[in-house]
């Protein structure tokens, strides 16, 4: 009898994501089922609530997806499914809340793949501003770029104050050293990229993070992307649709949001099926949904 594959999506907002929904059941899940506005306390007797229901050898073939708006809670609901299994009793285990894991691997990656083709360039050989660090895409995205070594200024659009707490827990869960900076003014914006290689707008949707005159006044900018697909875009002059194209007045290349956007959603769904596939239980994150990323980016 062939052993169904059944993913149990958790959340905890209150409606689990219908653009995951979608990808797994295309990914070949045979069921998806929801479950919202959980609290972290409930994470551990769901998690045992899928194991203990199948004997260890059908354990791969569950999973569990921790959605969201908050990159830390999932890693923390990751960790908390982790503690809670009983080997041999085990499942899969994976999160993209918001689809930031995912968009966030897949926005670095066109960065490492456009900083080799257009300048022979490798990610640990620039210094990167990111806006929206505190964000789900820019937090994974920052710690993404700083664990391949590049330098990594993260930008608080508030102050400095928010955006040091930021940087503190990367140094502390991931090991990584970034650079918090205020970002609280246009003239202090400015003042952040003179003197960096690759610029990544992920704030909130409809802000614009920098205008062209800054970016084209920007004297070492190599790449920039932009997160944003809702007008006001979020670095002016960059197309939803730009990829590797030139940006008017600069020797550097725009990557839009649309560009990135096939590439997150195959990272998504090779995630998905590497679950499907497993011999063994998975336990995915941003990281390996870069190292994913990376091979499919063309």
């Amino acid at each position: 009898m062939a052993h169904k594959n059944i993913l149990h999506m958790i959340t905890p907002q209150k409606h689990i994501s219908p653009f995951d929904v979608n990808m797994a059941l295309d990914a070949g899940y045979d069921a998806v089922l929801p479950y919202e506005s959980v609290e972290m306390a409930e994470v551990a007797d769901l998690v045992q609530d899928v194991i203990f229901s199948r004997p260890p050898d059908r354990g791969v073939r569950s999973a569990v997806f921790f959605g969201g708006n908050d990159s830390v809670l999932a890693l923390d609901m990751i960790a908390a499914a982790k503690d809670a299994l009983v080997p041999p009793f085990g499942c899969n285990i994976m999160a993209d809340p918001s689809g930031s894991f995912t968009t966030a691997a897949a926005m670095v990656a066109c960065i490492e793949r456009t900083l080799k083709n257009r300048k022979q360039m490798a990610l640990k050989d620039v210094t990167i501003a990111v806006f929206g660090a505190t964000g789900v895409v820019g937090y994974c995205a920052a710690v993404i770029a700083a664990l391949e070594d590049a330098r990594v200024k993260v930008v608080g659009y508030d102050g400095i104050e928010r955006i040091s707490k930021r940087a503190a827990e990367m140094k502390e869960r991931f090991g990584v050293e970034v650079e918090p900076v205020d970002g609280s003014s246009a003239d202090k914006n400015t003042a952040i990229i003179e003197d960096v290689h690759v610029i990544i707008a992920a704030a909130k949707a409809g802000v614009q993070v920098l205008g062209k005159d800054q970016i084209q006044g920007a004297p070492k900018l190599l790449v920039a992307a932009d997160a944003n697909a809702v007008p006001p875009l979020g670095l002016e002059g960059i197309g939803v649709m730009d990829d590797e194209e030139q940006i008017d007045g600069t020797e550097a290349f725009g990557i839009g949001a649309l560009a990135v956007g096939p590439l997150k959603s195959k990272t998504e769904s090779g995630l998905l099926q590497r679950m499907i596939e497993a011999e063994e239980p998975q336990v995915l994150d941003f990281r390996d949904a870069f190292a994913l990323a990376r091979t499919l980016v063309s």
